[in-house]
């Protein structure tokens, strides 16, 4: 079988590539196997990444094991914890192109045969999955899995408590010494972070859509298990190889739609609805987010993971993981057993003996938290394509709410009012100017919905943006709100005080304000200058689309 390598590798005219590959030590017999391109984004400044050293050293051992010839190159990642509420946040999501482009600059260059990407945090994770939908030879994901949780006074908790606790300190609730114990205890061990967070979310459905193998969601960081499983994804990835099987024929809309399915049960990150169609409109599947109700409507929400409840990854992994998930949704005919994985085989086969352990962890379908699904696609004449809230993390006192708009056009002049005891209950909190070309960026409001919540104030105040939150944000957190403030979107036409309805079981967002009272604002209304001219920024800025076609790239048509 010709090989992608044989370019560089095989021919007359390859001699100069074949003295290349001498130069870097390869010897004849190497040069004859299949190239394994092994992605690693190991680094030492994101603590879900530390680890990855490990994870690619076994993934080298088990291709050439197995017979092929493994190369690692790098990926890049940011970690959002530490990007958080300043102006690294607007770097996050725009690493997840760079991180696309970049691999695919890489594979195709070098003429790989076969890919074994290592991701684990929020961004890095799509951006691999984007980049293997486009290269389109045969690639198999493995994780480096999540941190424990932490434990304070007998009780597990993680980072968004941190966030939380800072909230706490502000209203008088928490002791600066109370602080630092969480401070000491929050983050145990290198990892994602350990709640059903974007990073811990992304890792799962990459389990769902087939190109992970069966633990790759949800084996903690730490545990042995993580190393076997990286050579697992070594041997797995050269059988791929030899049986041409490759990301777009396992990336089909059928496991897709696998992959929103348990997107609801799960409960996962709102991110999900940003990174989902972006993968999607990679491997030539539209996947518009409209359909996320439909398939809410018909999935029980059967986790609530930090920061919905008490429970964490190493929970949900003790009960199964992602495999027992999916044999609830089986009993209720939610998925499509026929979609072919990276094993080789069918999701049938994969989870065939799969078992809840854990009905506390894993609700029974019969038993959900919710009948219907994790996450909400809200529409109304404030967000006339989308809102995304995270609705297995709003109480239920939250879940229908009317308040009078707080409108701050940037996430620091909400904090800044937040922690100075300016906003009360039943306040509705409108952060505007963040989003895709706003921003630039789309950053996260992780810290506005912990200072919310540490504050006493996550079941009487709810926050909207055109930006994004945090997987681990929780309470009523509207983010995604389309069209943008940027481009005019009527969240760039609340004024102080206007009544904002939120309606989540009717999947509604308004603003109560007449027709007419809009279109006369709306001529009113001037663009903003651009917050950033220069650098990667503003170029991602000209580019962008709209958080509702999950913020891809493309090139503005005349």
């Amino acid at each position: 079988m010709a090989m992608n390598s044989d370019r560089v590798m095989k021919g007359l005219q390859q001699a100069p590539h074949r003295s290349l590959f001498n130069a870097l030590g390869f010897t004849e017999e190497e040069r004859n196997k299949p190239l394994i391109g092994i992605v690693s984004s190991y680094n030492e400044i994101v603590p879900g990444h530390m680890n990855l050293d490990k994870i690619t050293e076994a993934v080298k051992l088990a291709v050439a094991e197995a017979g092929g010839m493994p190369v690692v190159v790098p990926a890049i990642a940011v970690c959002d914890g530490i990007a958080m509420g300043h102006i690294g946040m607007k770097y996050s999501l725009v690493t997840r192109d760079l991180i696309a482009d970049s691999t695919e600059c890489l594979a195709i260059a070098h003429a790989f045969d076969g890919m074994v990407c290592i991701p684990n945090c929020d961004k890095n994770v799509p951006g691999l999955l984007m980049a293997a939908a486009r290269v389109n030879i045969p690639t198999v994901f493995v994780s480096g899995g999540p941190m424990l949780a932490g434990r304070i006074d007998g009780h597990k908790t993680s980072l968004s408590s941190l966030f939380e606790a800072v909230g706490s300190v502000s209203a008088g609730k928490m002791t600066n010494e109370k602080l630092c114990e969480y401070e000491e205890k929050g983050c145990p061990t290198c990892g994602s972070c350990s709640g059903m967070y974007t990073a811990n979310s992304m890792n799962c459905l990459t389990e769902t859509i087939g190109m992970g193998l069966p633990g790759n969601g949800t084996i903690p960081a730490v545990y042995s298990a993580r190393i076997r499983l990286a050579k697992k994804a070594g041997y797995a990835v050269m059988d791929l190889v030899e049986k041409n099987i490759r990301p777009r024929d396992i990336m089909t809309k059928d496991a897709f739609m696998n992959a929103l399915t348990l997107d609801m049960a799960l409960g996962c990150s709102t991110n999900t609805m940003l990174h989902l169609p972006a993968i999607a409109h990679e491997a030539g599947v539209e996947l518009n987010m409209e359909i996320a109700n439909e398939v809410s409507s018909r999935t029980p929400n059967l986790c609530h993971l930090a920061p919905a409840g008490p429970t964490y990854m190493e929970d949900l992994n003790e009960a199964g993981g992602v495999p027992a998930v999916m044999s609830e949704l089986v009993k209720k005919d939610l998925l499509n057993l026929d979609c072919l994985t990276v094993t080789g085989k069918t999701v049938k086969e994969n989870i065939e003996g799969a078992a809840n352990r854990n009905p506390e962890v894993i609700r029974p379908i019969d038993n959900p938290y919710m009948q219907s699904g994790g996450i909400a696609v809200l529409k109304g004449n404030l967000a006339p394509d989308t809102g995304i809230v995270k609705k297995s993390a709003v109480v239920p006192e939250m879940m229908v709410h009317e308040g009078p708009a707080r409108v701050f056009d940037c996430e620091e002049d909400a904090i800044e009012a937040i922690l100075g005891g300016k906003i009360v209950s039943g306040d509705v909190v409108v952060i505007r100017y963040e989003g895709p070309k706003g921003g630039p960026g789309m950053r996260e409001m992780l810290n506005p919905t912990s200072a919310i919540a540490g504050m006493g104030l996550g079941s009487t105040v709810a926050l909207i943006t055109d930006g994004r939150f945090s997987g681990a944000s929780r309470g009523a957190s509207i983010g995604h709100v389309s069209p943008e403030a940027a481009v005019g979107g009527p969240i760039a036409l609340v004024e102080e005080g206007d009544i904002i309805s939120i309606d989540i079981p009717n999947n509604s967002l308004n603003l109560k304000v007449s027709d007419e009272e809009l279109e006369a604002r709306r001529a009113k209304w001037q663009p903003r200058e651009p917050k950033v001219t220069t650098g990667y920024l503003s170029r991602y800025r000209e580019l962008v689309t709209s958080g509702n076609r999950g913020a891809i790239l493309e090139i503005p048509r005349a």
